[in-house]
């Protein structure tokens, strides 16, 4: 779950790294109380989960309460690569001496922790590792002893960061990689982080992803969630319980196993099809669960042809046929659907299918085949038809 801006340094505060104050605002008039109370000049930042806010016209200083006015009435509502603003984050201005980069995250390939760090902040960490190599530390840490004191100053130093502000740096990469360990986040980044010059260190942004497995720990985590942006199918079949994400193509899919669906979502692209989503009905699906995913499948409007790729392991297959005659009988859908049904209980599951005789649905031995089925459908051929 990725934070908006305001919301990570929310979570930076709380583990004790220093933060500009500001206040989070959704109206014009908001925006000119907050910026009367903080002080002038402000920035105006567009709160988003984007990246490239600036380039955009996101992020805007205002002397005084016209331009502020202006500016709220110009981002609020702005679309920012897909993103619309519905937020803003208005914060006083800050004197830059030097700015600076840190983020912690997980290496997967080491299984450990990664800091990376360097002097040349305030671009992206893609320009730092190109332009200037040399100056992005990059150490690992011992996920049982954390990030010690000592070695977050010995990565300040390695980066090159003025003396006088060492003890400082080093603070601030203890505190981030608190944040990243106590709020279970895959990634807590600050770009930059500041020194102004009366020589306090200081996150001047805050990017932070929660990993939401783990918010079940942390349930007043829940509510930093963007709403307003969040895609609404994905909305639903979290509250239904499903795992669905929205894709670019027109195919949809379910399965039951997120390494199944990975699995199909790979032979569709291979038999040159686009999938319209991931979904994973998990486990032990049942009908009233089938049939939900059958709805939120076609919740999307670009879907033209459906495939069910069931291996039935702990879910029995019938109760997978079930819930797709149950789902036909409520929804009645109009685009094709390729039935794939294998492991437990498929004979009687494709005997319950057959009995049904959906109007509109065929059936698959394999997973190559009914890839194969379901583009042909999907492009508006019929079945066995060459591409």
């Amino acid at each position: 779950m990725d934070l908006l801006e305001y919301q990570g340094k929310q979570l930076f505060a709380r583990h004790g790294l220093k933060v500009s104050s500001g206040e989070a605002v959704t109206t014009v008039e908001q925006a000119v109380r907050a910026a009367q109370r903080i002080g002038y000049p402000v920035v105006l930042k567009a709160q988003v989960l984007v990246g490239g806010r600036g380039k955009a016209g996101g992020v805007k200083l205002a002397g005084g309460e016209a331009q502020v006015r202006e500016h709220a009435g110009n981002i609020l509502g702005m679309d920012i690569r897909g993103h619309v603003v519905h937020t803003l984050w208005i914060e006083r201005a800050s004197d830059i001496a030097s700015e600076y980069y840190a983020a912690v995250l997980l290496d997967r390939s080491a299984k450990q922790p990664l800091v990376m760090f360097s002097s040349e902040g305030g671009v992206d960490i893609e320009q730092i590792a190109q332009s200037h190599p040399e100056k992005l530390v990059r150490e690992h840490v011992d996920p049982l002893a954390g990030l010690s004191r000592e070695q977050a100053a010995r990565i300040a130093v390695a980066g090159g960061v003025d003396s006088d502000v060492v003890d400082g740096v080093a603070d601030a990469l203890v505190s981030l990689y608190e944040v990243w360990t106590a709020e279970d986040a895959t990634l807590a980044e600050i770009n930059p982080l500041i020194v102004t010059p009366e020589r306090e260190v200081r996150a001047l942004d805050a990017k932070v992803s929660l990993d939401g497995n783990a918010l079940f720990r942390h349930p007043e985590n829940r509510a930093l969630a963007d709403r307003e942006n969040e895609d609404k199918i994905e909305r639903r079949a979290a509250e239904e319980g499903l795992q669905y994400v929205k894709l670019d193509g027109d195919i949809g899919i379910l399965g039951n196993g997120a390494g199944l669906v990975m699995s199909t979502l790979d032979v569709v692209a291979q038999a040159g099809g686009s999938p319209a989503n991931f979904l994973d009905a998990g486990g032990g699906s049942d009908a009233k669960k089938v049939a939900q995913a059958v709805e939120l499948i076609l919740a999307n409007d670009a879907v033209k042809a459906v495939l069910f790729n069931i291996f039935g392991g702990i879910t029995r297959v019938d109760e997978v046929a079930r819930g797709l005659i149950a789902a036909f009988g409520q929804i009645k859908p109009s685009v094709p659907f390729v039935v794939r049904l294998d492991g437990t209980n498929d004979v009687e599951g494709r005997k319950l299918l057959a009995e049904a005789d959906l109007p509109n649905v065929y059936t698959a031995r394999t997973m190559d085949e009914a890839a194969k089925m379901v583009v042909a459908l999907a492009s508006g051929r019929p079945v066995g038809a060459a591409a």
